[in-house]
């Protein structure tokens, strides 16, 4: 039987989230981000996004079992392996592909933080747990934990011309992206120019999946899974499809670009009480 208490705080939580909303108080619309990174855990109640991948907060997030099968996940301490349920579903569903592909296990990097909303570093999007970054090295064994913090992601395009590294890239990689970009939750996969490139130049039997696939820069050592929102989460914002065809033509050099500071975007009011439970 549920816990009467659990049901109470929920409906709590959701009648201060549309109070929230309907008064438009002016709230930590950003609230620094350090407030986010900070929250002591996932808010409970059914999982619910509100707002765009790159402005927005989260209710009822899950964290990533830390390992399973054909994955393990990097850099525990950052807190940063929550996500929305079909999140989950969606790395544990890749895990098994990978292992049974016989290469790996796949490292998953930075998903979101417990109740989403906007990370102190690294990240402007990442907020409404749909998003995951799978890193392209796939030459480790399983490690302990602690072995998994702080470790390198050599980089597999050369920066001063914007080239694949060949002697880093493999079609284990290629394989990788693939894995990835074929299931209909997927929306888009960020990756950097050269890599997209040389996915395009591969003959695969099917190319409908090279269409999510979008040039972008700084994403030479890792690949950014997005997914599509959720039919149970009326407010979430999807990005526009990308545009018809596989997106092979016109490809150019990204530049490696540092951002020393990231913006902190304007959420919805209805993440105010999403923060402060």
């Amino acid at each position: 039987m549920p816990d009467p208490s659990t049901s109470i705080r929920t409906r709590t939580t959701l009648a201060l989230l549309t109070v929230a909303a309907l008064l438009g108080v002016p709230g930590p619309e950003v609230r620094a981000a350090d407030d986010w990174s900070t929250a002591p855990g996932p808010l409970e109640g059914p999982p619910r996004i509100i707002g765009k991948h790159g402005a927005a907060c989260l209710i009822g997030a899950e964290q990533l079992p830390l390992e399973g099968i054909g994955y393990q996940t990097a850099d525990l301490a950052r807190r940063r392996h929550f996500g929305h349920p079909v999140l989950i579903d969606y790395i544990e569903d890749l895990g098994r592909r990978v292992a049974n592909a016989e290469f790996g296990p796949m490292l998953v990097g930075d998903m979101a933080q417990p109740r989403g909303g906007p990370m102190s570093y690294g990240h402007v999007s990442h907020q409404s747990g749909l998003d995951v970054d799978i890193w392209f090295r796939l030459d480790l064994p399983p490690l302990d934990r602690s072995e998994r913090e702080g470790l390198e992601q050599p980089i597999l395009v050369d920066p001063m011309t914007g080239q694949l590294d060949r002697a880093r890239w493999t079609e284990d990689h290629a394989k990788l992206i693939q894995l990835a970009a074929d299931d209909p939750r997927v929306a888009r996969i960020f990756v950097d120019a050269a890599v997209k490139e040389d996915l395009c130049s591969r003959e695969w039997e099917d190319r409908s999946w090279l269409r999510h696939i979008r040039p972008w820069p700084a994403h030479d050592e890792h690949l950014h899974v997005r997914l599509r929102c959720p039919e149970n989460s009326p407010e979430c914002v999807d990005q526009p499809e990308p545009p018809p065809g596989e997106g092979c033509q016109g490809l150019v050099p990204t530049p490696r670009t540092e951002r020393e500071s990231l913006p902190i975007r304007t959420l919805p009011q209805a993440c105010r009480a999403v923060l402060s439970r």
